[in-house]
């Protein structure tokens, strides 16, 4: 038996398991389920591309393993102590540089945003402060929404017409990138170039929503542009960190990036290194953590010089992140032993409320992923959320009548005076005549009696339905500072209300104090993030404190939120049928085998293979394979083929376009041995197999895997359970992973979608379609 040949689509027990009505997939692998399948695709309505009860077949995995072949064996035979020293001394270099970029364009968002939404409010004030005298207040709010529409029209065109993987905060994305799963254009220079200035256009165009999750996104990319040496999309190499240029390395840089975003948004490192470390990265080390949190620290005070020269204070370093909540002093915010209580039920409230969003969200984005996918709708909408936000926010500003005298020492960026007597402003336009950070300030710090009870309950109302519709826009946004916003409100409305109840209330209860428990328990409840989080909204009060109360209201608001549905960015991965693994498989698993699981029958090379069947094999659209496992025949016995190796399709393209042929080389002495350097130089973007050019009569020559080929690749015998094919996969970040008897012969191979299909829902153990979208 030399070459499997019959083929089956990776999907086909999925459709066989589901056509025939059994509980377990049937492993003859008959050819029956294709039509089925068809037919299954052509019956679906045509608008909806995702199903959360599906798993898309075309995101590929990511390869974390190294390919130990005798390339990379004499490779590093060849390299010396001090080769490794330097390596070692440019993975901190990179790491440097990717804090020192993120910093960067934290500090260009900044003062950008910061800039043009000074204008716009000054433009607008003006307007307004008019127009309240002579009457006709309506052309200043006509103006108002303009303005907003336009900004973020130009933000939500360059997202939905150039690209779209940019919309968002990107999170979701950077989530499976570290997870291994590969999305397509996730790291590309276009998308941060798209980021940075959409994410510019929707804070200053005055939607509902922050700067903060793009910063993860943006630094993610950096991370992985700055490692490689070189950028594709420019065409420029520029011969430096080649060693870096494989997935594993890539990875883990990456990471650092994404810590380091985190860092600059909230002037919190340990934040970022413990986000990079509960969110992202499978595979962890001493070393990597302290890298990170270099990475980390250097985007800090990046951020910190060049913001302190754009203030004027050059060289001071004590404004750490775009975010900065101000400091809370010590005094002004003891807390008690009996507000504990008090401090778990709003993280209660905060579970219920964000649970409250999710669903909305996840409704809202079912309808949208329906009807609203082509990109000039998607603008409209953007342009449409926009104008609605100013509308609503001016009608709240124009009937409140909370007037607050001004104080000496105010604070307020943009007092709006409209109706209330000379020397007051309108409270209400702090809260909505803002940018979100600063109305995020003002609830923490104002006086006690700044906000009336109503102000702060109409403001949470409409502002939690404004973010939840923002969510999920063509634009680049984050969902931090609404969420943080949101759970200010309420909770110093919280406060407010206790102060009311108990009469001698003034003193302990401090709305400051509640409105900063309130943000930690909102956000919590939409994102359920504990630990990153917990020490992120420690490093941004300044104030170690509040650790107790953040960590017992963001457990709270886990808990009761994950009662109902999950955290919103594991909503949105599952939106897109993307084949995220989780740390542990499926608590009922044990009963399942790799043999259950596995797809099969399988695709082999052997060791000596004719040209035209790789070619074949590798032109083959209906088995988009990127493994093939390599079997050797042992001579003149007809014993069935055994296991001697894996070898990837990236490889097999690579050895095809240098012509890496036994003939050639036996006829040509001179020809020059491939390289670890050649197979680098083409990643990551390697040529499809449709460009190679392959003549009639080398497709008769033969090809020697034995020196390209990882010749011991993991395996496992195929009465091996679920979780433990799963535990090996996850923690070793593998790709493929055979299946062999007793005899070493390849049953069957394990790739990430075999192990995500499995999922714990609400009747046991359930296993998801797989679907070509």
């Amino acid at each position: 038996m030399a070459n499997i040949t019959k083929k089956v689509s990776w999907s086909s027990r999925a459709d066989e398991s589901g056509a025939t009505g059994e509980g377990t997939p049937l492993l003859n692998g008959s050819e029956q389920p294709r039509h089925s399948r068809q037919d299954s695709l052509r019956g679906r309505p045509k608008e909806i591309p995702h199903n959360e009860k599906l798993l898309s077949l075309k995101f590929e995995s990511l390869d974390y393993d190294n390919i130990e072949n005798q390339l990379f064996l004499e490779e590093e035979r060849r390299m010396s102590y001090m080769g490794f020293r330097c390596l070692e001394i440019s993975r901190w270099v990179v790491c440097g540089l990717i804090g020192f970029l993120t910093g960067l364009i934290a500090c260009f968002i900044d003062i950008v945003v910061e800039e043009l939404a000074g204008f716009k409010y000054q433009v607008v004030k003006e307007n307004i402060e008019k127009f309240t005298e002579v009457g006709g207040l309506s052309i200043s709010l006509i103006l108002w929404a303009v303005l907003n529409s336009a900004i973020v029209m130009v933000g939500a065109i360059i997202v939905a017409f150039f690209e779209p993987i940019a919309a968002g905060s990107g999170i979701p994305q950077i989530k499976c990138y570290l997870n291994g799963v590969k999305i397509p254009r996730v790291v590309r220079l276009k998308t941060l170039v798209v980021k940075v200035c959409g994410v510019i256009c929707s804070v200053v165009g005055g939607l509902a929503v922050g700067k903060e999750g793009p910063m993860i996104h943006s630094g993610a990319v950096v991370a992985a542009g700055v490692s490689q040496g070189r950028s594709t999309s420019l065409k420029r190499d520029f011969k430096i960190f080649e060693y870096f240029r494989r997935d594993t390395e890539k990875r883990d840089f990456v990471s650092a990036g994404a810590a380091a975003g985190v860092s600059a948004a909230f002037g919190a490192p340990v934040g970022g290194v413990l986000f990079s470390l509960e969110e992202g990265a499978s595979f962890w080390n001493q070393m990597l953590t302290w890298r990170i949190f270099f990475a980390s620290m250097i985007s800090t005070f990046t951020l910190n010089f060049f913001l302190s020269i754009y203030h004027n204070k050059t060289g001071d370093l004590s404004s750490p992140g775009l975010i900065n909540f101000g400091r809370f002093e010590s005094d002004s915010v003891a807390y008690n032993l009996y507000e504990i209580p008090l401090f778990i039920a709003m993280g209660a409230i905060g579970g219920l409320l964000g649970a409250l969003f999710n669903v909305l969200n996840y409704w809202l984005t079912i309808f949208r992923i329906r009807y609203v996918h082509r990109p000039c709708l998607q603008v409209m909408e953007a342009m449409l959320v926009a104008a609605v936000t100013a509308t609503v926010s001016f009608t709240m500003i124009y009937f409140s009548n909370d007037c607050q005298p001004l104080g000496p020492e105010h604070t307020e960026e943009y007092p709006l005076q409209l109706f209330c007597a000379d020397g007051e402003y309108n409270s209400m336009a702090t809260a909505f005549f803002n940018t979100p950070e600063r109305s995020v300030r003002s609830l923490f710090h104002n006086q006690p009696d700044t906000y009336n009870p109503l102000t702060l309950g109409l403001f949470t109302l409409t502002y939690f339905f404004l973010a939840c519709w923002t969510y999920g826009l063509a634009v680049s946004a984050g969902v931090f500072i609404p969420s943080l916003l949101i759970g200010a409100a309420w909770g110093r409305l919280f406060g407010r209300l206790l102060a009311a109840i108990t009469s001698s209330g003034s003193i302990w209860a401090d709305p400051g104090k509640y409105a900063l428990i309130g943000a930690a328990a909102q956000l919590g409840g939409i994102v359920r993030m504990t630990l990153s989080l917990t020490v992120i909204m420690v490093e941004a009060t300044g104030n170690v404190t509040y650790g107790l109360p953040i960590m017992l209201v963001l457990m709270t608001a886990k808990i009761v939120g994950d009662y109902f549905v999950e955290g919103l960015y594991d909503i949105h991965i599952k939106l897109q049928s993307v084949p995220f693994l989780h740390w542990e498989a499926p608590a009922t698993s044990h009963w399942l085998t790799a043999r259950e699981v596995m797809s099969s029958p399988v695709t082999c090379l052997n060791r000596i293979e004719k040209v035209g069947t790789i070619v074949d094999t590798l032109s083959n659209t209906s088995t988009n394979h990127n493994g093939f496992p390599v079997v050797v025949q042992v001579t003149g016995s007809d014993e069935p083929a055994k296991l001697c190796g894996l070898i990837l399709r990236s490889q097999l393209i690579v050895l095809l376009k240098h012509k890496v042929f036994v003939e050639l080389a036996r006829s040509r002495l001179t020809q020059r041995k491939l390289q670890l350097k050649d197979f680098r130089d083409a990643y990551p973007r390697f040529p499809p197999i449709q460009s190679i050019h392959v003549s009639q009569d080398e497709r008769e020559c033969m090809m020697d895997l034995s020196e390209f080929m990882n010749a011991t690749p993991y395996t496992v015998p195929q009465e091996t359970s679920l979780p433990r094919v799963f535990k090996l996969f996850r923690a070793l970040g593998l790709r493929h992973l055979v299946v062999v008897d007793d005899e070493n012969r390849v049953v069957g191979l394990v790739t990430r979608k075999d192990l995500a299909r499995y999922h714990l829902g609400k009747h046991g153990l359930e296993e998801l379609q797989l679907a070509q979208t």
